[in-house]
């Protein structure tokens, strides 16, 4: 009988110490959320000010600046060009662990200038635009960081927050030079979250890629009069784009080969000495787009055989693809379901509809709703340079609604929305549910073990090897 009463006691005491627990993390998750409702006037006005910089890659300074004061005037250590990078920057908070870091974008695609209207029309002629949404990007994570250091701040929660400013993600994908430069090593976990056309927790990988030039030489001569003097690196580079095109026949349906000709000679009567071509070649995984490459370099030693000419192939950067972390994409899930959908006003939708009637889409307005946790399938679309930070720490990912449910994407038609309360509305989302999936981390050691767990289980052998050159990144 008293080893029963004892059994009884401490199973009422664990009980009633989980029931306590419990209440105690649904608190701090009510105080996170009203952290953010109370940052939304400023978030609106940073990601606004970051919208109209409309800064591309390496190029970010104001858009930078408009982070770091935001994390200064908000308590945290910031540390400037990291990886000898001037626009990246980390911003922590606390001591000890754990330590988990929250990954912000800023840099703006080119060419895609918009007004804050769903017709196109250009605010700046030729200007960039947020079409990817990195302007709530980098907010959204910020945010969500400050809700996090109040708590820490308090005594509620113990342990590190480090916000990451991650420049040039839309080019040269910077993100991997901090990588080499060891900035993630330090983590325990990292959260990411990217504007989307739903909410979703992160449960698909990415696909991985090299960006490489190649520059043909030859010697010119008159096009009319001696074209057998010269020899022509537009040939070459011809040929070369023809052996890529017939190499399109022999990939797998998962590989993409895309390029850009970027220099082919300046008049027509000149047999052009000079020609220039960006290429960038992707595929589900680091080990099969090294088949690709390879290869690549064959076609173009090849074409330089054939015109007699020669060649330079320059590396620009390469990205991995994104290691899921389903164990806390399932943590994720949990506060997107507590969070509820989005709801938007009639005259938002209608803004939505109206762009997607000019980009000559089906009008399916906004999706605000909650997905369910998805199967993870082979990567089907673009690429990211978290995939880099997913190799090198667990990272748990999710997207939020920003723009038109349909409407194409890194185009004028997301610019439109990044700008206004649709885009508005799914940063303060964002912010919210990264921050109470960070303070589940804080306060259950075995979730971040379990976290762990999956990211070794999932890595294998797998060694993490930067495919970029010395020095830091350019954009030459």
């Amino acid at each position: 009988m008293k080893n029963f009463r004892s059994i009884v006691l401490s199973t009422l005491f664990l009980l009633s110490g989980l029931h306590l627990h419990a209440q105690s993390v649904s608190k701090i998750k009510k105080e996170i959320q009203a952290s953010v409702e109370a940052q939304k006037e400023q978030m609106i006005a940073t990601s606004d000010a970051i919208w109209e910089a409309a800064e591309t890659s390496l190029e970010e300074f104001k858009s930078s600046q408009q982070l770091k004061d935001y994390a200064r005037a908000n308590g945290f250590t910031v540390t400037e060009n990291v990886a000898d990078i001037p626009t990246a920057f980390m911003a922590s908070y606390g001591s000890g662990r754990p330590i988990i870091g929250i990954l912000g974008e800023f840099d703006a695609n080119a060419g895609i200038s918009q007004k804050r209207q769903p017709t196109r029309e250009a605010r700046v002629e030729g200007g960039a635009g947020h079409g990817c949404g990195h302007n709530l990007f980098g907010t959204a994570s910020l945010g969500a960081a400050v809700a996090i250091k109040e708590q820490i701040e308090k005594g509620q929660l113990k342990g590190t927050v480090i916000f990451y400013g991650t420049p040039a993600e839309e080019t040269i994908f910077a993100k991997v030079w901090m990588a080499r430069a060891g900035v993630f090593d330090q983590l325990d976990v990292c959260m990411d979250w990217h504007p989307g056309a739903s909410i979703e927790a992160g449960t698909q990988s990415s696909k991985a890629l090299v960006d490489f030039r190649v520059k043909f030489y030859g010697s010119s001569s008159h096009a009319s009069s001696d074209p057998w003097n010269g020899k022509s690196a537009v040939d070459a580079m011809e040929l070369y784009t023809t052996g890529l095109n017939y190499y399109r026949e022999h990939i797998l349906p998962t590989s993409r080969i895309h390029y850009q000709i970027e220099k082919a000679g300046d008049v027509v009567n000149v047999v052009p000495d000079f020609a220039q071509i960006w290429t960038r070649l992707r595929e589900n995984n680091r080990e099969k787009v090294d088949v690709l490459y390879e290869r690549a370099l064959k076609i173009a030693e090849g074409a330089a055989l054939m015109t007699g000419t020669t060649h330079e192939v320059k590396l620009i950067s390469g990205i991995y693809e994104i290691q899921v972390n389903r164990t806390g994409a399932e943590a994720m899930q949990k506060n997107l379901e507590a969070l509820g959908e989005i709801t938007y006003t009639d005259e938002e939708v209608a803004y939505a509809n109206t762009i997607l009637k000019e980009t000559g889409k089906p009008q399916k307005g906004i999706d605000g709703s909650v997905h369910p946790l998805r199967e993870t399938l082979p990567a089907q679309g673009g690429s990211t340079d978290v995939g880099d930070v997913s190799q090198i720490v667990p990272t748990i990912r999710m997207s939020a609604t920003v723009a038109s449910k349909g409407g194409p994407w890194h185009s004028w038609a997301v610019v439109a929305c990044t700008g206004m309360s649709i885009g508005h509305k799914g940063m303060i989302y964002a912010a919210k549910a990264l921050a109470m999936t960070m303070a589940d981390l804080y306060k259950n050691p075995k979730l971040v073990d379990a976290v762990k767990k999956d990211f070794k289980d999932n890595k294998v052998n797998k060694t993490y090897d930067p495919r970029i050159l010395p020095g830091p990144p350019s954009l030459d």
